[in-house]
C-alpha cells in the first residue's frame, strides 16, 4: 500500500518537487521495534493522505514478502477510479534501513531512488497500523481487515494529528470485498 506509494511519490518529489531537500520538522518517531516475518503480509488501505498514483483507489491493499537478501518484496494493488474499476498492480521493493528497530524503510519504484518508509504506530496484535514520512506528506492507516472500528480510526487520525500531520487531507480508500474475493486478493 503504501510503501509503493510512499516510494512513487518521493520519486516524484526528489525529481521535480524538490521533496527530498529536507524538512524543517524533526523526524517522526516510529515504533521501537517491528518484527519483520510478523509484519509480512496483507494489508487493506483504511485510508491515506494519498499520493498522485493512489488518488482514487479503491479496494486498495499493500502485500509484503521476505526476500532471502532481508529486501521486503511489495505488491500495491487497487481499483482505479471506482470498485469496478481496472486493477492497478506495482511491484517495489522495500528496504530495511534501520535494522536495529525495522521500522524505517526504503521503498524503491524506480532504480535508485528510495522512498522513506516509516512504521510509526503499530497494534500489539499486528493488526493495525500507521505508516508514514518525516515530511508528513503522505501517510497510511491499514489494517489486516478492509475494516476496523471507528474508535481505532479516530485514535489512529489523533495519532496523526499530534505528529504535525494535516488530517483534513486523510481519505478513506473505500473497501468491498465479497468474503471469498478478500481472502483471495490482490
Amino acid at each position: 500500500m503504501l510503501v509503493s506509494v510512499v516510494v512513487i511519490a518521493a520519486v516524484a518529489g526528489c525529481l521535480g518537487l524538490g521533496a527530498c531537500a529536507g524538512s524543517p520538522q524533526r523526524p517522526i518517531a516510529t515504533v521501537a521495534h517491528v518484527d519483520l516475518p510478523r509484519f509480512m503480509g496483507d494489508w487493506y488501505v483504511i485510508a491515506s493522505i494519498p499520493t498522485f498514483l493512489e488518488t482514487g483507489a479503491h479496494n486498495a491493499m499493500e502485500s509484503y514478502a521476505l526476500n532471502a537478501d532481508g529486501s521486503v518484496a511489495t505488491t500495491f494493488a487497487f481499483n482505479a477510479g471506482d470498485i469496478t474499476g481496472p486493477r492497478k498492480i506495482h511491484h517495489p521493493t522495500g528496504y530495511v534501513r534501520d535494522a536495529a528497530s525495522n521500522a524505517v524503510w526504503g521503498m524503491m519504484f524506480l532504480w535508485p531512488f528510495k522512498a522513506e518508509y516509516r512504521v510509526l504506530w503499530l497494534d500489539q496484535g499486528y493488526s493495525q497500523t500507521v505508516i508514514g514520512r518525516s515530511e508528513r506528506d503522505y501517510a497510511w492507516i491499514m489494517a489486516r481487515a478492509p475494516s476496523i472500528p471507528e474508535s481505532d480510526y479516530a485514535q489512529m487520525v489523533h495519532f496523526l494529528a499530534a505528529e504535525g500531520y494535516d488530517t483534513a487531507k486523510l481519505q478513506r480508500v473505500p473497501q468491498q470485498w465479497p468474503a471469498s474475493a478478500a481472502a483471495q486478493q490482490p
